[in-house]
């Protein structure tokens, strides 16, 4: 049984990508163009930093992309040498699924998966309907996600 998984609605890819500790892949279905982003709050604040895979190492080579507070930052302030331009094909395709995602749509061109994680605390889900959800039954019940959610 494989622990991946595809979102099949927006307000729980949503809720998964802003639960704490997430990640998933944007897949375009017309070219096969994959970019992997993690998504994690940070302590004492609402704000959720998202990084890009950038390198072959799965766990290491992530490297800044932007942040959510009140809406979708894509770079900072002050950028820094090497930092991930807006206009990287990585950061449209966020920008561009963020605005969709927040309109309540996953467009047909688009697949949206996780990694078999739970999207709050990151272990690894075992049974299907959280691997179908991307949330653990305990964390769930947690900050503030629906009741429904596995």
């Amino acid at each position: 049984m494989t622990n991946t998984a595809k979102f099949s609605s927006a307000a729980d890819a949503l809720t998964f990508m802003t639960a704490g500790n997430a990640t998933i892949t944007l897949v375009s279905v017309k070219t096969g163009t994959r970019f992997t982003y993690k998504f994690r709050k940070a302590e004492d604040s609402p704000t959720i930093f998202i990084s890009l895979l950038n390198g072959p190492d799965n766990e290491a080579d992530y490297k800044y992309l932007g942040r959510i507070a009140d809406r979708l930052w894509i770079g900072r302030r002050v950028p820094k040498p090497g930092d991930i331009s807006p206009d990287a094909p990585s950061a449209k395709a966020l920008a561009w699924a963020w605005a969709a995602l927040n309109r309540g749509e996953i467009p047909s061109q688009l697949e949206i998966w996780h990694e078999g994680r739970c999207g709050r605390c990151n272990r690894k889900l075992t049974v299907p309907s959280s691997i179908a959800s991307g949330m653990g039954p305990e964390c769930a019940g947690k900050g503030g996600f629906s009741a429904d959610w596995t």
